[in-house]
This record gives structure tokens, C-alpha cells and sequence, in this order.
């Protein structure tokens, strides 16, 4: 019989994304996590579901997390069995008083603990809380294909991926205004890649790990789904131009200016002032 938490607004919307994530072909095997914060309000009629009986280390202090819930995807857990077993699969999580450990108080079924980039998501969830006054509420991180494949080959600066997506998609400048950061190249599920990807992300509601995958973040799992989404498509597009053998027509600088005037956005400055985006 299924605990009456698994039938929550929550639940049940982390189950659609975690499935919708594993259709697109972003998720293979155990890759990709996803991390939503929920509100004491949240929690509270589901509070006698609840246990506190084991405590996971976090790997450092972030004190300014203290007593905050998480709903997170479990270390090693595939994207394609969240909807058949969430209990197992899913987590929910609450950073302790001293902000170094997270205690486990649903899921994880059989002494699983939460993704190996929990700290990655906390640090990434403290940087989006402080620019978005509080508003942001989701961390996702997935191998989008055709992302992952542009690095490869455009130059991996934030103002050259940028400024590529937004000539891809005439919503892209709209979705994205900030940007997409980019890290150089680091081992995942670290203490530095976790630090690194936190201070893009003061910047950037979407980073991208070259080689690897990209961490979007929304107020909601289906904005930081669509954010990934809409960067997604128009990589695509630009895999497809280059295979063409390359643009011959594109948006313009001020086509560019005019789009973020239309829609009151501030595009990201050095994204304008670029128009090299190959080696």
C-alpha cells in the first residue's frame, strides 16, 4: 500500500519530470538528479509519514540551508523507475540545525541516500535563493544531448554558447536572458565542481559541464524543465546548421536588441557584443 505522501502534489510532480527527463534521452542509466525545496506548509499534512532515523552527511557547513526541505533523486537511481518505485527512489531530506548534514524523513528505501551532487544542488539552491529573492525552488541537473555535443565544438566561454542558443531560437534570448554559464572541465561530485557551478549560477539559471551535462534551475520543475528544454531545442537546430555546413543567415545584433525591448528583458551584455562563437 502506497503512504499517502506518495499521492501529493509533489510527489507527483517530481515522478512527471523525472519521467518526462528519461523520455527526452537526457537521463541514461543513473545519470541526472533533481533536487525541489517544499515549504514546512508543504510537509505538514504528510508530517506522520515521516521518520528521522538516519542522518547522511552533507561533506560541509551551509548553514544558511538550515531546516530546509528538499525532495531529492537518489545517488544511482535511474529516471526510468521513479515512476514505478518512488519510495525508492526518491527522497525527502532536512538540512539540520548546524547546516552539515541532511536528515532523511522519507524514501530512500533500503539505505539509499540522496544523489552523489547533493552538495552540488544545496550550494546551487543557496546562490538561486539569494538572486531570486527566494523564488527559485529547483535544481535539475541532465546529459542534454545536443548541448553536451556543442561542446565539443563551439568556443566554451558563457558569451559565445550564449550568444549561439540565441541564434538558434527567437525565444531563446526571452527564456534566457541571463545567459548560459560554462565551466571548464572538472570531476562531477566534487566540493569544487559543486563551488564553481553555485557561482555561475549567481549569474546564469543554467550552466553547462562540458562533456557532460548542464544544471538549469526554476521556481517550479516545469520551468527549469522548460529552460533546459528551450536551450535543448536550439542546440539541436545549431547541430543540424553546422551539419549543413553552416549558417548563412542568422538574428542580428540589433534584431537582438529589438527582441529584448519587445519583451523587457536585460540580455546578457557580452552575449550582444559577440558574434564569434567557433574556433
Amino acid at each position: 500500500m502506497k503512504s499517502p505522501i506518495e499521492e501529493s502534489w509533489f510527489i507527483g510532480a517530481m515522478v512527471k519530470a523525472t519521467t518526462d527527463m528519461w523520455l527526452k534521452g537526457w537521463d541514461e542509466r543513473n545519470g541526472g538528479n533533481v533536487s525541489l525545496r517544499l515549504s514546512a506548509e508543504n510537509i505538514a499534512p504528510f508530517r506522520h509519514c515521516l521518520a528521522e532515523d538516519r542522518v547522511v552527511e552533507i561533506g560541509e557547513t551551509l548553514a544558511e540551508l538550515a531546516g530546509q526541505y528538499f525532495l531529492v533523486t537518489g545517488s544511482g537511481k535511474y529516471f526510468r523507475n521513479v515512476q514505478l518505485d518512488t519510495e525508492e527512489n526518491l527522497g525527502l531530506i532536512e538540512v539540520t540545525a548546524d547546516g552539515t548534514s541532511a536528515r532523511i524523513l522519507w524514501g530512500f528505501r533500503g539505505q539509499g541516500v540522496p544523489t552523489s551532487e547533493l552538495s552540488a544542488h544545496l550550494k546551487s539552491h543557496r546562490s538561486r535563493q539569494q538572486v531570486t529573492a527566494g523564488a527559485s525552488r529547483v535544481i535539475m541537473h541532465c546529459h542534454a544531448t545536443n548541448l553536451i555535443a556543442l561542446s565539443y565544438v563551439l568556443d566554451l566561454s558563457a558569451a559565445a554558447l550564449t550568444r549561439a542558443l540565441w541564434e538558434m531560437s527567437t525565444e531563446c534570448l526571452v527564456v534566457f536572458p541571463e545567459g548560459i554559464g560554462v565551466l571548464p572541465w572538472m570531476v562531477p561530485g566534487t566540493a569544487t565542481i559543486g563551488e564553481a557551478t553555485a557561482a555561475a549560477m549567481r549569474k546564469h539559471p543554467l550552466v553547462l559541464w562540458p562533456f557532460h551535462g548542464v544544471f538549469g534551475s526554476g521556481a517550479t520543475l516545469d520551468e527549469a524543465f522548460g529552460l533546459i528544454d528551450t536551450a535543448e531545442k536550439a542546440a539541436e537546430v545549431l547541430v543540424k546548421v553546422l551539419s549543413m555546413g553552416g549558417k548563412k543567415h542568422s538574428i542580428a545584433t540589433q534584431e537582438l536588441k529589438d527582441l529584448a525591448e519587445r519583451f523587457q528583458v536585460q540580455p546578457m551584455p557580452e552575449a550582444l557584443a559577440t558574434e564569434t562563437w567557433i574556433s
